[in-house]
């Protein structure tokens, strides 16, 4: 399961496929429920807005608790800490699907959210250290094409099936794949082989390089700009370009394969040059959402416009998921964590924020417009690293810092 160093490009280890079927699995939760909000409404007894807030109480038990479970199951041994999380996920899928009680339903899903932040920090760990300094990037671009082929066809076929068996029926399956995942991760992922036991104050300690900090600010940024225009997508198409309600579902599967597209070339560009990606991809989708504010209009242009956002600002969602890991150290559980919870943020106040513009006189125009200022601050942060990157590049790193980035499988190459 060594990578190569010879620099030839090599086939990612199995351990990372099998997680990134498990991303496919939390990708699939997340997202359904926005095509089931009618049948559980109705079931429940609650308004459709009321039932949006199973939407709210995911995404919130994914910003706090990732970072929060990245540090309570800090000295339990990964492969355990990601089976637990499995069993946790299953378990949460089975209360939602038996109880009648909207509150009890939305109990299960925080509790859920806080296992899908658990297997995302210590999965993507495993990953980037199975496949070593030289594919990070690579790894964690597999990953999330879990969570992006999950936007393509899990998401769709769970509201379809909804369709057929009920808003529970999803659930069901979604616990018997998340209980088969955990025996597969039992099966397949390595014992865990850290040299030393896991310090909290270490992990701690590595939030003082700010050089995390403007990592994690730029996947807020990025990540609310291209989905506070994606919230608020099917009114543009449908309003604003003309489409018929009946086109959207493929306009949305041509942004998600667009995202897929841009996980896989971002990841394989990042691993060499990380902050050229990342500046690339900005600029790029600070562009793109500027002409679907303007030309939109277009049916052509919004249907290519919409694919290219999925592309351009999933590139660099790899390549900055590397960067936060490798600057972390050797205490990176807790910024994985936060990794986790980063976008997140970004998506709350970017999807609130392009509400409030979508009802201002702007109209469709405003959330795209909302989410090309979010993208072009996004050049802010990656700007001050590639500044600090000038000035450090003559400077070799520490040797115990380096021995200590070894061991975890962190890289100290240019990131420039």
């Amino acid at each position: 399961m060594s990578p190569t160093t010879d620099g030839r490009p090599h086939k990612l280890p199995f351990v990372v496929l099998v997680l990134s079927a498990g991303t496919f699995l939390m990708g699939t939760t997340e997202f359904v429920i926005a095509g089931l909000l009618p049948e559980i409404a109705d079931d429940l007894n609650v308004s459709v807005s009321h039932a949006g807030l199973l939407i709210t109480a995911f995404a919130a038990g994914m910003i706090v608790g990732a970072p929060a479970m990245a540090v309570a199951t800090l000295r339990l041994p990964r492969r355990s800490t990601l089976i637990l999380a499995l069993v946790v996920f299953a378990v949460g899928h089975l209360v939602a699907a038996l109880v009648s009680s909207f509150a009890l339903v939305l109990v299960a899903r925080v509790v859920t959210a806080l296992a899908t932040g658990t297997f995302w920090c210590v999965g993507a760990l495993v990953a980037t250290t199975a496949a070593g300094p030289a594919a990070t990037s690579r790894a964690l671009g597999m990953l999330l094409g879990g969570l992006t082929v999950a936007n393509v066809a899990g998401v769709p076929l769970g509201a379809w099936l909804g369709q057929l068996s009920g808003w529970r029926g999803p659930f069901w399956v979604l616990a018997v794949l998340s209980a088969g995942a955990a025996a597969v991760i039992g099966r397949y992922i390595p014992a865990d082989e850290r040299r030393e036991a896991p310090s909290v104050r270490a992990e701690f300690a590595a939030l003082r390089d700010v050089r995390v900090w403007l990592t994690l600010s730029a996947m807020t940024l990025l990540m609310g700009g291209v989905l506070a225009t994606y919230t608020y997508i099917s009114p543009l198409l449908t309003e604003r370009a003309g489409l018929p309600d009946g086109a959207v579902p493929m306009v949305l599967t041509g942004y998600g394969l667009g995202a897929l597209l841009g996980t896989t070339v971002g990841g394989r560009l990042g691993d060499r040059r990380p902050l050229a990606t990342l500046i690339t991809s900005a600029g790029t989708t600070t562009l793109v959402l500027l002409l679907l504010t303007f030309v939109s209009t277009s049916p052509v242009a919004a249907v290519i416009l919409v694919t290219l956002m999925g592309m351009t600002g999933f590139a660099a969602t790899p390549v900055l998921g590397a960067l936060a890991l490798r600057f972390s150290s050797s205490a990176p559980t807790l910024v994985s964590g936060l990794s986790g919870s980063a976008p997140n943020l970004g998506i709350a106040i970017g999807s609130w924020t392009a509400g409030i513009a979508l009802t201002s006189p702007l109209g469709q125009a405003g959330p795209p417009l909302v989410g090309t200022v979010a993208a072009a601050l996004t050049l802010v942060p990656l700007t001050a690293l590639a500044l600090m990157r000038a000035t450090r590049s003559d400077t070799p790193p520490p040797q115990p810092r380096a021995a200590a980035e070894q061991a975890i499988g962190c890289g100290t190459q240019g990131i420039g």
